[in-house]
């Protein structure tokens, strides 16, 4: 098998980070403001020209090093809730191929949540699907989110590189970097007929992102993943915002990732706690009082053959529920300007919750009633009571 170059390699990825560069430099100040990607300067769409210059002077150096290069594009996902960007395409994946040798460049672009993210490597009809192996490619399958690396100078057989300073996590990462988009043009559908922005709901909206913000950065200190659930990922995945008539912020945590130190973390946060029903082994549900009356609540889920299921607990009478969903993985996804987990099997899992009609906004809830997943579980032993029944 041939050998490549160590000098083309390096010149190729040098030209290639330099022109990453530029245009993530030139892209953020004419498109996205600092915040949210939701200010815009007067440029228009069109300016983003700059793109196909850029890229077709550097396809051009490389085709003259001797490599058969190919360009993926794709429609800028940060841009589909402002309709006079949305379309606009951006970089994803540039594969370059020298004999029997390949090189895949993957674009790492800057989201709103101070992560990485990178995008789904989709062949389009006019590409050769035999011009790589495509299915051996590591990166591409789906979209992909990443914590921000610090990176370091490194010299690999005479080629300084630049690699992340924790390496290790890196690749950890990777198998479970799958990232789900916020539907945006669906919200932007039902805000058309359904927006809520009177005073209690923007102040609401804001409370429980403060909330959910705090939330996360206590469960990341103590390593505990978790994901949106209930009405707040039905808040995400409908109308991609906090449903303002919900009153709480939604997490669930699996119950193997339950820690003993979740109710002092929360404490020491300036989240006390507003009750603690079940325990670890069975039904277990934690709340915690937040500012301006907006709590937050916490689902722990188990595993049960062919299901998995969170528990409910009546204060006054005992009576115990559970709410049965299919089996789901976690995937990322960028909520309130974070980083965040959300289920994979997203459809099914809201509509476990919620049934068919969860398009239709529901105001009148009844947790022990509503939900079409419900069904008793038997009730607490009177003798249990002051363990899985603590109200503060």
């Amino acid at each position: 098998m041939s050998r490549i170059n160590k000098n083309v390699i390096l010149a190729l990825l040098t030209l290639t980070s330099s022109a990453f560069l530029l245009f993530q430099l030139y892209y953020y100040k004419h498109y996205l403001s600092a915040k949210n990607g939701a200010g815009l300067s007067k440029s228009k769409g069109s300016q983003i020209g700059f793109d196909s210059i850029q890229w077709e002077g550097w396809f051009r150096i490389a085709e003259n090093m001797g490599f058969q290069c190919l360009k993926i594009e794709s429609k800028d996902p940060r841009l589909d809730g402002i309709d006079s960007l949305s379309g606009t395409e951006i970089p994803l994946h540039y594969i370059c191929k020298l004999a029997a040798h390949a090189i895949h460049l993957v674009v790492f672009h800057e989201r709103s949540g101070n992560y990485l993210w990178h995008g789904h490597l989709r062949l389009k009809g006019h590409i050769d699907r035999k011009f790589v192996p495509f299915r051996k490619l590591q990166f591409g399958r789906y979209p992909g989110a990443f914590d921000r690396p610090e990176l370091q100078q490194v010299t690999v057989d005479g080629l300084v590189l630049l690699i992340p300073k924790d390496p290790v996590h890196f690749l950890e990462e990777v198998p479970h970097s799958r990232f789900i988009e916020c539907r945006y043009k669906e919200a932007r559908a039902f805000f058309q007929y359904l927006d809520d922005n009177t005073v209690e709901a923007v102040a609401f909206r804001k409370s429980a992102k403060e909330l959910l913000q705090l939330a996360a950065r206590t469960l990341k200190k103590l390593g505990v993943r978790f994901w949106l659930s209930s009405g707040t990922c039905l808040g995400w995945y409908r109308q991609c915002n906090i449903i303002p008539y919900s009153k709480d912020v939604d997490l669930g945590i699996f119950i193997q990732d339950y820690k003993s130190d979740i109710i002092s973390a929360f404490h020491d946060a300036g989240l006390p706690l507003k009750h603690k029903f079940g325990k670890v082994e069975d039904s277990l549900e934690l709340s915690f009082q937040g500012k301006d009356d907006v709590k937050l609540d916490i689902f722990f889920f188990y595993e049960e053959n062919d299901h998995m299921w969170n528990g409910g607990t009546q204060a006054k009478t005992g009576k115990k529920f559970k709410y049965l969903f299919p089996k789901f993985t976690l995937c990322w996804t960028e909520f309130v300007d974070m980083k965040l987990h959300v289920p994979c099997e997203t459809i099914e899992y809201i509509e476990a919750n919620y049934g068919k009609t969860w398009k239709i906004p529901v105001k009148t809830w009844d947790w022990k009633r509503s939900p079409p997943n419900v069904q008793p579980n038997g009730i607490w032993p009177v003798s249990e009571w002051d363990e899985v029944i603590q109200l503060y």
